[in-house]
This record gives C-alpha cells, sequence and structure tokens, in this order.
C-alpha cells in the first residue's frame, strides 16, 4: 500500500548527481519553486547536509551504474510522493585527454556512469510516465555533446551518446504525452574542472601538446572563472519544466550557442563542398 505524501506539489522531480554541483543546484531551485525533488546520489547524508530536511525533500542513495538500485530508488520516490513528473539525468563526470591517451580502464568507466548509468535510470523511471501519460525527461549533454573537441574526445562521445538517445527518446515518448529535452550547457562556474568530477588521463603524449595539451593548461586557468552562473542554469531548469512544449535541445550559455552556429556553418559548407561525390552513390534513377 503506497503512502506517498499529500502536499501539493506543483511536480515531483527526479533529480541524479543531486549531492553538489548543478545538481544540488536545480534541487534547491525547484524545492523553491514549490516542486517536491527526490535528490540521489552515491552519499544521501551530503544531500541531507546540503539542501537540509524538508517535507518536499526525499534523499535517495544511488549509484546510476546499479540498474538495482535504479529501481529501487524509484519505487522510494513513486512511495513517497504519487509519482515522477521530471526526471533530470544529471549524474556524470568529465575525462580530459586525447582519445590515444584515454586508457581503456577509464573509457569503460566514463561509458558506465554517463550512458549506461543514465540508461538506468531513465529505464526505471519511463514506466512511471508512461502510465501518468506525462512527463519530462531531462539529459544532461554538453557544450562537447554538439560540437567535439580536441582533449575531451571519449566524453564527448559520451554525451554524443545522449544526444542520439534522447533524440530517440523526443520520437518515441512524445505520442505518449512524455516529452525529452536536451540542455547543452557550456563552461559554467562549479566544480567540473576539480578532481572530484573530472579524470586527466595520465598516459600524456608529447605529439598532442598543442591540442589536448593546451585544454590541459586552459583548464587549470578557467576553473571557477568560467562564464556561466550555475544559479541561472538552475532557474532556466525551472522554467524548462514550465513549459507546455519544452524543445528537443536548450543550449545554455553564449558559448554553446556559438559553438552550435560554428558547428553548423561547418557542415553547410563542407557538405555543400562534396555534395557531388556524396549524391554519386545512389542508384541511377
Amino acid at each position: 500500500m503506497s503512502n506517498f505524501t499529500k502536499q501539493p506539489f506543483k511536480r515531483v522531480w527526479f533529480i541524479t548527481g543531486a549531492s553538489r554541483g548543478l545538481g544540488a543546484l536545480i534541487a534547491q531551485a525547484a524545492i523553491d519553486d514549490g516542486n517536491a525533488v527526490v535528490a540521489t546520489g552515491r552519499n544521501a547524508a551530503a544531500i541531507i547536509e546540503r539542501l537540509g530536511e524538508s517535507p518536499s525533500l526525499l534523499s535517495v542513495a544511488l549509484d546510476v551504474t546499479d540498474e538495482a538500485q535504479a529501481r529501487a530508488a524509484v519505487e522510494a520516490a513513486v512511495e513517497k510522493f504519487g509519482r515522477i513528473d521530471v526526471l533530470v539525468n544529471n549524474a556524470g563526470f568529465g575525462l580530459l585527454a586525447a582519445v590515444e591517451e584515454s586508457s581503456d580502464a577509464d573509457v569503460r568507466r566514463i561509458y558506465e556512469t554517463n550512458v549506461f548509468g543514465l540508461l538506468n535510470v531513465t529505464r526505471s523511471v519511463l514506466p512511471v510516465m508512461r502510465k501518468q501519460r506525462s512527463g519530462h525527461v531531462i539529459n544532461t549533454s554538453s557544450i562537447v555533446g554538439y560540437q567535439a573537441a580536441a582533449g575531451v574526445g571519449v566524453y564527448s562521445s559520451t554525451k554524443f551518446a545522449v544526444e542520439g538517445i534522447t533524440e530517440a527518446l523526443h520520437a518515441e515518448l512524445k505520442p505518449l504525452g512524455v516529452y525529452a529535452t536536451l540542455i547543452e550547457p557550456g563552461f559554467f562556474r562549479t566544480d567540473f574542472l576539480d578532481a572530484s568530477s573530472l579524470v586527466v588521463g595520465k598516459n600524456i603524449i608529447d605529439d598532442y601538446a598543442d591540442t589536448s595539451g593546451k585544454l590541459r593548461r586552459l583548464a587549470v586557468e578557467i576553473n571557477h572563472n568560467q562564464p556561466g552562473d550555475p544559479a541561472k542554469l538552475a532557474a532556466a531548469l525551472v522554467r524548462l519544466a514550465d513549459a507546455p512544449e519544452p524543445p528537443l535541445r536548450l543550449p545554455l550559455g553564449t558559448d554553446t550557442l556559438k559553438a552550435i552556429a560554428e558547428k553548423n556553418a561547418y557542415v553547410t559548407a563542407e557538405t555543400e563542398t562534396w555534395k557531388a561525390l556524396s549524391a554519386s552513390t545512389d542508384f541511377p534513377a
């Protein structure tokens, strides 16, 4: 028998990676907006320490790489609040290394969290949303999920995977009354470039000094000096959840807007240059 809380919350949010950084800020912004929040992370006590005790908050321990834990967290959310309206897949970390510099262990670990972990949580939440015939899945991509960059190729590839998954979810879920959105943050002033969120490859190859090496040095310089305001990002997600027709993609930050424009222009120009060869591969009409 369900004992879900009957307070008139605006929506029920389920957020991964909510113990610190953007996840904690999003959780607080959602609570301040009158929502209930199921805040998950590896350390549930750290979530309470950060956000405080509240009838609108359920803190749940969740390692997203553990599918059984994901299912249990969703069950706890429904038991407490009766539904899930917004899923924010925020848990993840970065890998700073050229593709060749990226170890097999680091590559597998980042995919387990950024891709397979996201899938574990999404598969656990979607039966609830399908039954409701309503809901909104918000998946965290990145500026480099749209335009890859030297030095973060493997990290970019995990976000490219999230982009593909979410594009498909958008098409699959919309007829069921459920929306899917990619958020694509640029560089925001969080702890993402700290050791707590970023793995730096140990196998440094001198030939990449001017590419991945340049980004490695830049990361140290811009850490905690990034242009994006994380509190404004959290506020933007609250506005996104209120949208009657949410977008497939929401770039966040002027740096992401610039990167999207540059890539679109590059793809258009390159496609036009090679258009004849591309078209030559069809059978004759």
